[in-house]
């Protein structure tokens, strides 16, 4: 077995390498190719992320407020409604289904319905984690808002949300990271991202190995910036001698 790893230096349309692997003119190289697709991935994955984080956050805070069972049940409906359906069902469902259910759907762009199919999903997971931060912190937290005169939408703000998200960042670590692997199913819809170019470009250079292996490169190289970036955020927002009561949790 020999491998080429000129094959990125191709001209997509006329197959010649070019010596600097940057196409001329209209043309582009594999490697172009790959860099753009691998923009795709990104911005699929950081608008999603925006999404899963607000919604995530917004309905992980409704399951935990005290003495609003309506707030709590829509919570609870919401998580239990995207986070057990497959993802790929739900790219499927936000592609096709939606736009002929509701005829103003039909101008969003596709890379949108993509965004949100991601962001809801992952909301769901996110939500659970919210939740679970809020419920770990012991009932003093609220007690103490309480006890200063703020209102509950006071008490989150400045008492028991910021606790929480020091809890949770663990786990928003791995779902950020897992957002940004899950953003391969958008092949599936035809957006240009990274997965479906390496299944193009495999086809027409017969270079597979080559091709995944430069992809898989690019996965893991953005999945770990993400784990920098959280552990640099952890690391500046940790409190000293803060340890979770897990075991005697009640904030909610």
């Amino acid at each position: 077995m020999s491998w080429d790893w000129q094959v990125f230096c191709k001209n997509t349309l006329e197959g010649t390498v070019e010596a600097t692997c940057w196409a001329k003119g209209g043309d582009q190289t594999y490697l172009e190719w790959m860099l753009q697709a691998w923009g795709w991935t990104l911005s699929v994955a950081a608008c999603a992320w925006v999404v899963a984080i607000v919604v995530g956050g917004l309905v992980g805070t409704m399951r935990t407020l005290p003495n609003s069972p309506i707030a709590v049940r829509i919570g609870n409906a919401w998580v239990e409604l995207f986070r057990n359906i497959p993802i790929l069902v739900q790219l499927f469902i936000w592609y096709f289904v939606v736009p002929k259910l509701f005829p103003s759907m039909r101008q969003v762009p596709g890379f949108l319905l993509v965004v949100f199919a991601l962001g809801f999903f992952t909301s769901a997971r996110i939500a659970e984690q919210v939740r679970a931060g809020v419920q770990a912190l012991p009932r003093g937290q609220r007690y103490a808002g309480m006890a200063m005169g703020f209102t509950t939408a006071q008490t989150y703000r400045y008492v028991i949300l910021p606790m929480a998200v020091r809890i949770i960042l663990p786990p928003l670590t791995s779902e950020s990271m897992n957002l940004l692997k899950n953003s391969s199913v958008a092949f599936a819809v035809s957006i240009a991202e990274l997965t479906m170019f390496a299944m193009q470009a495999q086809e027409e250079t017969a270079r597979g190995i080559e091709i995944y292996m430069a992809v898989t490169a690019l996965y893991a190289l953005s999945a770990f910036a993400v784990n920098r970036v959280f552990a640099f955020i952890e690391r500046k927002v940790q409190i000293p001698g803060f340890i979770v009561a897990g075991g005697t949790g009640g904030g909610h």
